[in-house]
């Protein structure tokens, strides 16, 4: 059952991400059309990755269902290549193209825990 919520909590986060605050920022998260303005509404009110963190429940329940140790180290070793790539490649590439807007964004939103007060 855990699995099961996981799973449609993790699906319904990334579509939610993906054709949601990204079509309404005008882009969508590939590279190849991102989008024109910082995305900050939606999840990304409440923490700057959620569809990372979507993708991750996703795994986490397969895991789960499959009770698979195979599927729990692949998500540990995704988790920590999602980090670093968040870390060394996306957040500088959204520094210099967004300033100080995402500047302080990073300031107002943690990365991957969502912040659940005002």
């Amino acid at each position: 059952m855990i699995g099961l919520v996981l799973l449609l909590a993790g699906a319904t986060i990334y579509f939610w991400c993906a054709f949601g605050a990204f079509a309404q920022a005008g882009g969508t998260p590939a590279p190849l059309d991102p989008p024109k303005r910082l995305v900050v509404h939606g999840l990304y009110r409440v923490m700057r990755n959620p569809m990372y963190v979507g993708v991750g429940s996703v795994v986490l329940a397969e895991a789960i269902g499959f009770r698979s140790a195979a599927l729990a180290v692949y998500l540990i070793i995704w988790a920590l290549c999602v980090h670093l790539f968040v870390l060394f490649y996306e957040e500088p590439t959204l520094r210099r193209k967004f300033g100080a807007s995402y500047e302080d964004y990073c300031r107002r939103v943690p990365r991957w825990l969502p912040k659940l007060n005002g």
